[in-house]
This record gives C-alpha cells, structure tokens and sequence, in this order.
C-alpha cells in the first residue's frame, strides 16, 4: 500500500471510530467531548513540532503515526482490554493488560518507521517525535470516549473534573509513555553495535510498559496517583526532555562535522556554517531573513535549512549503516544549498578566490 493509501485507510478507521463512539454516546455529548478533546490539541501538537529543530520529519509519517494511535491502536487495545477485563477483572486489566497491550500497539508504528524508514529516522529526537505523536492520537480518541462517559453519567461537574485531570494536569501521559520507547529506538538507531542498539530498544519498550503501569497503578489508589506524578512522572517528562536537549546538541555536532568540507571551501560562509549547526542560530538567520526580506526570504531560508540538515544526516545515515551516499540525493541537497555538486562532493575548495560563498543571507 502507498503512504497515500496508508493514511487514507487509517483515517477513514479513525473516522469509524468516532462515528461509532458518536452513536454510542449520543450526537450532543458526542459534540462536547470531541470539542473538548480537540480544543488543546493544536497548543500540544505546536510543543511536538517545535521540538523537531534540526530536521523536522515528513508530514506524512507525523499524520500517519497520529492516525494510528487514533485507529488501529486505540481499537484494538479497547478490544484485548475487554477480554481480559472479562477473564481477569479490572485490576489486571489497568496494570497488566493495559500497559503491555496499549504500549505495544503505539510502539508497532515506531518500530515500522525505524525499520521501512530509516532515511527519516535518525536518532533520539525522530523517535520522541514519532511517539509523541502516535501518543496524542491515541489520547485524543480516548479523551472524547472519557469525556463523553463522564458528560453523560454526572453532568456538566464531573466532566471539567476528567478534563481538568487528561488536559491541564496530565495531557503528556500516553505521549511520556512511548516516548520512552522512542528514545529507545532513537538511540538504537546511532548505535553501530546491533546487541547494544537491541538492548536499548528493549529497555525503551520496558520504560514505557513501566511507566504506564505506575501510572494506571497510581491513578486506582486515589490521592496515591499525584505521589506518582510529582515524584516519577515530572521528573520522568523532565528527563525526556533533557534527554532531546542533548540529542539536538549532538545532531548540531553531525552538522557542523559533515559540512565542513563545504565550509572549509568557503562554498558555506563563516556565519551560515555557525548558524547551521545551532538551533538558536538557525532561528536568529530565519528571523533576520523575514525582516530582511519578507516570508520569501524567510521561505529561501527554511529551505537551505532542511537541505543542509538532510545533507549532513544523509552523510551520517551511510556512514552508520556502512553504506554508499545516494548522489542523486547529495546532488539535490547540495543544489539547495547553492554549492555546486561536483565542488561539494569533491570538497576540493577549488572556488577562485573573491567568490562570494553559497546560501542566503544570514543578516
């Protein structure tokens, strides 16, 4: 199936889903809870995105992974759910069932991309990203069943009480959870030793399952669950956090070490290099560029970032995996960049002296 029909079938299941949850609940609670539940999205889904500094991920495979989580795996772990609910009970349901079964079906699309996807799947940052994203898919489905049920049982109360809990106190829930197996994979992905990257996503999957349990565990015990999220969960999201911190430095260190051929030729000025390969110099050489020159200026400028990003990952990617570099993708990234191909294949700093060096103004 093409990536077109990929996301197609995923939203028509997505949209079953709603439909199905409509009919269940009723048209107008079915209203207040969709709306609810879609009110905060775009605030988190800009949190996600505004991570992604460096090389932001195809808005194809982001849509996809939500779509999953808001499909395939929030149906499927509904249905195993009830059936161990029915064989075991409640309990084993919300601290067995459920954070095995719910973290395996999130993490199925992660580990799709990391195998099928490995050009857009380069470390620690991609992984968060991806998970974060099958994360709020999932959260966002589950929210409107939540909201919906507490609407209908008790009134206009008890829903600002489940929403206040699911999307001011604790919308980062699903998202910390496969996020742990994300930074997982992420890091298997920069590892050359397969028994290493093997062990890391394995303890990424166990993070998240973890996680998950403590969470659910927490949230049965009553005034348990808020020792559960300001001694595990914060400091847990703080740890995620730092953790895409340091990997955003490191892919500015894969930057700067690939293009320095070029920058060495001067084919990329002293100031364009520096700004590359930092996060705060790149949105510094985007800002000067909009007021310089307006959006197509700040337009010219986001494309030279993506293509230097993709130039310098494309460069990382072979060197990992000991494979050969595409030319035709060299050559389209080094075309973006305005460096000549052959000149930025070769790294000869053949360029006359005087020449002026490639890419837009920095300001």
């Amino acid at each position: 199936m093409t990536r077109a029909g990929s996301l197609v079938g995923l939203g028509l299941i997505a949209a079953a889903v709603l439909t199905l949850t409509a009919i269940g609940m009723g048209g107008g609670v079915f209203a207040v809870a969709a709306i609810l539940a879609l009110l905060p999205l775009p605030l988190y889904v800009a949190i996600v995105l505004w991570l992604d500094r460096f090389e932001p991920e195809p808005r194809g495979m982001l849509a996809t992974a939500f779509l999953w989580g808001a499909s395939i795996a929030v149906v499927v772990a509904g249905l195993a759910n009830g059936l161990v609910e029915q064989a075991a009970g409640p309990v084993m349901t919300s601290i067995v069932s459920a954070p095995l079964v719910e973290e395996a079906l999130k993490g199925a699309i992660l580990l799709r991309f990391f195998v099928k996807r490995k050009d857009e799947f380069d470390g620690v940052v991609d992984g968060v990203i991806y998970a974060a994203m099958v994360g709020l898919g999932f959260a966002f489905a589950e929210n409107i069943d939540y909201y919906g049920r507490a609407f209908k049982a008790s009134g206009v109360e008890s829903l600002g009480v489940v929403f206040t809990l699911r999307a001011v106190i604790a919308p980062f829930s699903h998202p910390l959870f496969t996020g742990a197996f994300g930074l997982g994979l992420g890091l298997a992905r920069q590892l050359r030793s397969r028994s290493a990257a093997t062990a890391a996503a394995a303890l990424g999957f166990v993070g998240a399952v973890g996680l998950h349990l403590l969470w659910n565990a927490g949230a049965s015990a009553g005034l348990v669950f808020f020792g559960v999220y300001s001694l595990v969960m914060l400091p847990a999201l703080a740890i995620l956090f730092v953790a895409v911190a340091l990997a955003l430095r490191f892919e500015g260190r894969i930057i700067r070490a690939r293009l320095a051929p070029e920058a060495a030729a001067g084919l990329i000025s002293t100031g364009d290099y520096a700004a590359l390969c930092s996060a705060r110099g790149r949105l510094h050489a985007l800002s000067a560029a909009l007021q310089g020159g307006g959006v197509g200026a700040w337009k010219a400028r986001r494309v030279y970032h993506r293509a230097a990003s993709e130039l310098a990952f494309l460069r990382h990617r072979a060197d990992i995996d000991g494979a050969a570099l595409d030319p035709a993708l060299e050559e389209r990234c080094l075309r973006d960049l305005g460096v000549p191909p052959a000149a930025g294949a070769e790294g000869t700093g053949s360029e006359p002296a005087g020449t002026e060096p490639a890419g837009p103004a920095s300001g």
